[in-house]
C-alpha cells in the first residue's frame, strides 16, 4: 500500500518521538527536566537513588548541560547529601527543615525517600504532568510528587500524594506540597501583611541564614494578616522590568506555612504547604493524603513579566470562567445597610436600570424571623426571608428586577452563625467551639463545623434552596467574616484533624455547588481580601479585595493584588468612601470588574450623567482590561502619579489609567510616562475618555504617535491637582 506524503511525515514524526522517548527512558535514571517555554526545573537521580534539584532558572538549549551545573559551584560540603532534596524527609540524614516528617506505625520517627520511577504525559495542549514515585527502603511508605507544567505561561503547579501500607496508622507531622532549591548570590523576599481595610501591604528584605516563615493559623480567612503569596528576587531586588524573580503561592484557603531557609551552602530552600500547626494527621493503611497545589513562575525580565504570565495562566486554567464575561452591578449595602424593605428595594431596582449596570445585588439583612437580621448580632444561620422586610420573598424581587431589565443577585454567609439564632439553638453541636471555654466571637459570630457532613449538606442547601426557588437568580456574593477561635469539632474524634477536615468540607461543598451550578457568577468575599487564593478562585468568578473602598487606598491595594491575580477577578466598587470626586472613584473601580455601592437617587445631576456615560465607555473597552496584558507604568509608592496600562493581545487597543496620589503643592506628571506592550512599528492615537460633564480634554486626540515613540519617549497625560484622574484610550491607526 502506498502511504500518502502527509501520512508519511506523521509516521516519521511519531518514529522520532518514539526514539526520543526511549532515549529519555535510558536517561531517566540521571536527569528529569521539567521545561516550559523559558524556564527549567531539573531533577537528578543520584547513585543511591536520592532525588535532588540540580537546576532552577532559565532553560538551557542543551539538555545534557544541566548535569554540569553542580560541578561549577564550589560550595561548602553537604554532610547530609540532602540539602538539594526534591522532597526532604526528616529524621534520617537530614539536618535542615523537612518537607515531610512522620511517625511510623512502630513509633520510629525516621524517614528516607528514594527514587523508584517517573511518568510524564500531556494532559492538554501545552500542559504536561510529571509524576515521580519515591519510597522508603525500609518501611512500606510512598510519596508521589506531581509537577503540572504550563508551557506558554511558565507556570508549574506542584503537589504530593502520601500513602503507606504499614501495620497501623502513620502520623504525618508535616506534609508540604513542594520543596524548591535555588542558587544565587543573595535572596530578597517581597512579602505582604495587613488587616481589615489594610490588605496587601508589601515589605521587602534580604533573607539571611536560618528560616523565615510565612504562615497563618486563622482556620478561615487565612489571608487576613498574611497572604500565602510572595516573591523571591535573586541577587538583587527585581524591578518592574528587570531582574530575576520567582512568584510563589499556595492554592489553599486554610492554614498555610511557607518556610524560606538559607542553608549552610548559601542556597535557598523553599518549602510550602498546609500549616502543620495543631494538625498532626493519622494516616490509615491504604489511605491517600493529597496536599494542595503550590504554584510558582519565574522570570528574568522583572516583576511585570512574571505577573503577566501568572495572570494569563489564571484566566486560561484556574479562575472560573477566566476568559468569559462579568456583570456590572449596583449593591444596596451602603445605601441601606440593614434598614430596607420591599419598597426601598423596588426603588433601588429602578435606580439600577437608570444607572445602566447589569444587575442589582441585595446584601446582608434579608433573612431570619425569630431573631431578625437587623444588625450583625443576630439571625446569621437562619436563611428564611424576613417576612417583615420581604413579605413576598426573594422571588418577587427577582421578578421585579426582570421587569426593570436587570438581573438579581444576593449575599450569603453560609459558613457562619450568630449565637442569637435558631440554628444555634437547634444545633449547638454544629458550631466550632470548645465546651470548657468561654465562647469568643469575631464580629459577633462563630464558625460552623464543616468537618461534619450534616453541616456540609446544610451549607450546600442554603445555596441550592435559593436557586431551586429562584431559578433566575444571577449572582451570589459569598461572605466569610469570622476566624476560628477555640478550635474544636463535636463531630471529629481526632481533633488534630480539624483544620484539615474543615477545609476538605468547604471544598466538598463548593465542588457540589459547581457540579449543579457550573456557570453562576459568585464573588469570593471575606470582610475584604481575607480569603483570596487559587484554591478558592477555581470555584469563584471574582473576589473582593478589601472593604476599604477609598479610591486612593484602593489604587495601592489593587496594585499589589495585580501581581498575582488578573483584573477580571477583582471586584471594584464605587462608594462614598474617601473625599475624591465621583470621576476619580469611578476611574479607579474600572481597573477590574466595575460595581457601584452608592445612593443613585442622591447623586447630583452631573454626577449621575457622568456615571451613566462612564458605564457605556467601560462596556466599550472592558474586554481589554479583563483579558489584555497589564503593564504597571508608574508606581504610586515611588511617584506622585500612579499609572497602569492594559493592552489587548493584538496590540491594537489599550486603556491607560493615571491618578494623582500626592496632593502636595505643584505635584503633576512633569515628565512623560513611557508606555509598554505596544508594537513599535505601528501608529496610535490617544483619546481621553471618562470626561466629567462640562469639561474638555487637554489631550490632542488627532495627533498620531508611533509605538516606538510612546515606549521610548512616552506620553504625558497631564495629571494635575485639577485633573487628578485621567483615563486614556489608545487605538491603532490603520
Amino acid at each position: 500500500m502506498k502511504i500518502p506524503p502527509p501520512i508519511k511525515s506523521m509516521v516519521a514524526m511519531f518514529a522520532l518521538l518514539w526514539v526520543y522517548l526511549q532515549t529519555s527512558v535510558l536517561k531517566a535514571q540521571a536527569v528529569i527536566a521539567i521545561e516550559t517555554q523559558n524556564n527549567a526545573l531539573v531533577l537528578e537521580v543520584e547513585k543511591d537513588k536520592d532525588l535532588g534539584i540540580i537546576y532552577f532558572g532559565k532553560k538551557l538549549a542543551r539538555v545534557d548541560e544541566y548535569q554540569l551545573v553542580p560541578k561549577v559551584f564550589k560550595q561548602p560540603e553537604d554532610y547530609t547529601g540532602l540539602l538539594n532534596s526534591a522532597y526532604t524527609p526528616s529524621g534520617s540524614r537530614n539536618l535542615m527543615e523537612p518537607a515531610l516528617s512522620v511517625t511510623h506505625a512502630d513509633g520510629n520517627n525516621s524517614l528516607d525517600l528514594r527514587y523508584v520511577d517517573h511518568k510524564q504525559s500531556n494532559v492538554a495542549d501545552g500542559v504536561s504532568l510529571l509524576s515521580i514515585t519515591l519510597k522508603d527502603p525500609v518501611y512500606d511508605f510512598e510519596v508521589m510528587l506531581f509537577y503540572k507544567s504550563y508551557f506558554k505561561q511558565d507556570v508549574v503547579e506542584q503537589w504530593s500524594v502520601i500513602k503507606h501500607r504499614e501495620k497501623g496508622e502513620v502520623i504525618l507531622q508535616k506534609y508540604a506540597s513542594a520543596n524548591l532549591h535555588l542558587k544565587a548570590g543573595s535572596y530578597w523576599l517581597n512579602q505582604y501583611h495587613g488587616d481589615w481595610a489594610k490588605e496587601m501591604q508589601p515589605e521587602e528584605a534580604k533573607l539571611t541564614h536560618g528560616i523565615k516563615t510565612l504562615d497563618s493559623k486563622l482556620g478561615t480567612r487565612a489571608n487576613l494578616f498574611q497572604p500565602s503569596v510572595f516573591m523571591i528576587s535573586l541577587d538583587k531586588p527585581a524591578t518592574e522590568d528587570e531582574g530575576s524573580v520567582l512568584y510563589g503561592a499556595l492554592q489553599y484557603s486554610g492554614n498555610f506555612k511557607i518556610d524560606l531557609e538559607v542553608d549552610l551552602q548559601d542556597n535557598l530552600r523553599i518549602i510550602g504547604g498546609i500549616n502543620n500547626y495543631a494538625s498532626s494527621y493519622s494516616l490509615k493503611p491504604g489511605e491517600e493524603f493529597i496536599t494542595p497545589a503550590f504554584l510558582y513562575t519565574f522570570s528574568d525580565k522583572g516583576k511585570g513579566d512574571a505577573s503577566r504570565k501568572l495572570q494569563s495562566w489564571a484566566r486560561n486554567y484556574k479562575l472560573l470562567d477566566g476568559n468569559g464575561n462579568r456583570l456590572t452591578l449596583l449593591n444596596n449595602w451602603e445605601a441601606t445597610y440593614f434598614d430596607f424593605n420591599e419598597n426601598k428595594l423596588a426603588e433601588l431596582l429602578k435606580d439600577t436600570k437608570k444607572l445602566g449596570v447589569d444587575m442589582f445585588l441585595l446584601d446582608d439583612g434579608w433573612f431570619a424571623n425569630k431573631y431578625p437580621r437587623n444588625d450583625d448580632r443576630a439571625g446569621l444561620g437562619d436563611w428564611q426571608e424576613n417576612k417583615q422586610k420581604l413579605p413576598n420573598g426573594i422571588a418577587s424581587l427577582v421578578k421585579e428586577a426582570e421587569a426593570n431589565g436587570v438581573k438579581f443577585g444576593i449575599w450569603i454567609e453560609p459558613e457562619m452563625v450568630n449565637p442569637k439564632s435558631e440554628l444555634y439553638e437547634k444545633h449547638p453541636d454544629w458550631v466550632v467551639k470548645q465546651a470548657k471555654r468561654d465562647e469568643y466571637y469575631f464580629r459577633n459570630q462563630l464558625v460552623l463545623d464543616l468537618a461534619n457532613p450534616k453541616v456540609q449538606n446544610f451549607v450546600y442547601g442554603v445555596v441550592d434552596d435559593l436557586f431551586t426557588k429562584n431559578p433566575d437568580l444571577a449572582y451570589i456574593k459569598w461572605d466569610c467574616n469570622a476566624v476560628i477561635y477555640n478550635a474544636h469539632s463535636a463531630y471529629l474524634k481526632n481533633q488534630s484533624h480539624f483544620y484539615i477536615e474543615y477545609m476538605r468540607g468547604l471544598n466538598n461543598v463548593l465542588k457540589k455547588i459547581r457540579a449543579k451550578y457550573p456557570k453562576v457568577p459568585m464573588m469570593l468575599c471575606s470582610g475584604g481580601g481575607g480569603r483570596v487564593d487559587y484554591g478558592a478562585l477555581q470555584y469563584f468568578t471574582e473576589y473582593w479585595p478589601s472593604d476599604n473602598t477609598d479610591p486612593l487606598e484602593r489604587i495601592f491595594i489593587q496594585w499589589e493584588y495585580s501581581y498575582f491575580y488578573p483584573a477580571i477577578a477583582s471586584s471594584n466598587h464605587v462608594t462614598d468612601w474617601g473625599k475624591q470626586p465621583i470621576k476619580f472613584r469611578t476611574d479607579v473601580a474600572m481597573m477590574g470588574k466595575l460595581g457601584f455601592d452608592i445612593v443613585v437617587s442622591k447623586l447630583p445631576e452631573n454626577d449621575l450623567k457622568f456615571c451613566q456615560e462612564a458605564i457605556k465607555t467601560y462596556n466599550d473597552f472592558k474586554d481589554v482590561i479583563w483579558h489584555g496584558d497589564q503593564y504597571r507604568l508608574s508606581n504610586p509608592r515611588e511617584n506622585s502619579v500612579a499609572s497602569i496600562l492594559y493592552v489587548d493581545e493584538e496590540k491594537t487597543s489599550g486603556v491607560m489609567f493615571n491618578y494623582l496620589v500626592n496632593n502636595r503643592y505643584g505635584e503633576s506628571t512633569k515628565n512623560p510616562i513611557k508606555l509598554k506592550g505596544l508594537d513599535p512599528a505601528r501608529k496610535y492615537k490617544l483619546r481621553e475618555v471618562n470626561l466629567y460633564p462640562g469639561t474638555s480634554s487637554w489631550i490632542d486626540s488627532n495627533r498620531v504617535y508611533s509605538g516606538e515613540f510612546l515606549m521610548k519617549v512616552g506620553f504625558n497625560p497631564e495629571v494635575t491637582s485639577g485633573r487628578t484622574s485621567v483615563v486614556v484610550h489608545i487605538e491603532e491607526v490603520k
